[in-house]
């Protein structure tokens, strides 16, 4: 008689793993996770993620509802519970690729900070560089800026030329 337990998972009827209730307790609050993270899209973001009717209605109400009251919460409940019985994988797929384009954007937009900074403090030789990466800046257009950006930053006025220096490089330097 063999007497050492069996390391083999149990099965239901359909032959799938009994999940514990740790397992279970875990994956409904994964699930409240992801319906936190669609309530705090904006409208044009749901429309890229594949949502049905009551879905986006349970979203929707969610968002109207105050966060800090208890109605929120329970919102969140039903959202997982609804995520439950539909397939995520899509959902989590398109959650990601919005994270990933605000990602880039953020990354882009931080690059442009540093060039404009740059431009500021160093002058010629940091618009020779960026001309250097990217010829179709105007370097007359930029060393005007620069100057004036200098300018108010010795008088201490608002740096409204370091702001066209950003806006300049944002419209012409692409993601």
């Amino acid at each position: 008689m063999n007497t050492e337990p069996s390391h083999e998972p149990l099965l239901d009827e359909n032959g799938d793993p009994i999940k514990s209730k740790t397992q279970l307790k875990q994956e409904a609050e994964d699930l409240k996770k992801i319906g936190g993270i669609l309530v705090d899209l904006t409208p044009g973001q749901l429309n890229e993620i594949p949502l049905d009717d009551e879905l986006i209605d349970a979203i929707a109400l969610a968002q109207r509802i105050n966060k800090k009251k208890d109605g929120f919460r329970r919102q969140l409940q039903l959202i997982g519970k609804l995520l439950r019985s539909r397939d995520i994988a899509e959902i989590e797929s398109a959650i990601n690729k919005l994270r990933a384009h605000h990602l880039k954007s953020n990354t882009h937009f931080h690059l442009l900070e540093e060039l404009r900074d740059k431009i500021v403090d160093k002058g010629d030789s940091a618009i020779q560089e960026l001309l250097n990466e990217h010829p179709q800046l105007d370097r007359q257009k930029l060393r005007q800026m620069q100057r004036q950006a200098v300018k108010q930053r010795e008088t201490e006025k608002p740096p409204k030329a370091a702001r066209e220096i950003f806006q300049y490089l944002k419209q012409n330097i692409e993601e």
